[in-house]
């Protein structure tokens, strides 16, 4: 899978070899969905910042906040002593939780 990313959104692209065929959609959104599909490379990006554009307008004409396709917020399970290590080494490092969690997923991305 790839991705497309514009004006802060980032949509999924996928190649259905039967239509010989782009369609993907925005990652993130939780009330809206946005799709978009193309015959090459070209017209899906074409396809997506299009989307993308038409959304915003219609959200502006509606006075409508458009939604965010990620909000910032994470509801996080794990083991309990997974929770309590963790919870330790922010505590002994002088950081929050979050920020420890934060500094993790960041590394793990970062490789």
């Amino acid at each position: 899978m790839s991705y497309l990313k514009y004006k802060g959104y980032t949509g999924s692209v996928e190649f259905d070899a039967e239509d010989n065929s782009f369609y993907g959609k925005v990652l993130g959104l939780h009330r809206d969905g946005i799709l978009f599909e193309g015959d090459s490379a070209d017209e899906i990006k074409k396809d997506f910042e299009e989307s993308i554009d038409e959304y915003l307008e219609s959200c502006a004409q509606r006075g409508v906040e458009p939604e965010k396709p990620y909000s910032g917020k994470l509801v996080l399970r794990m083991e309990s002593d997974l929770h309590g290590e963790a919870a330790e080494r922010a505590a002994s490092l002088g950081i929050s939780l979050n920020e420890f969690i934060t500094r993790a997923i960041k590394g793990a991305l970062a490789k």
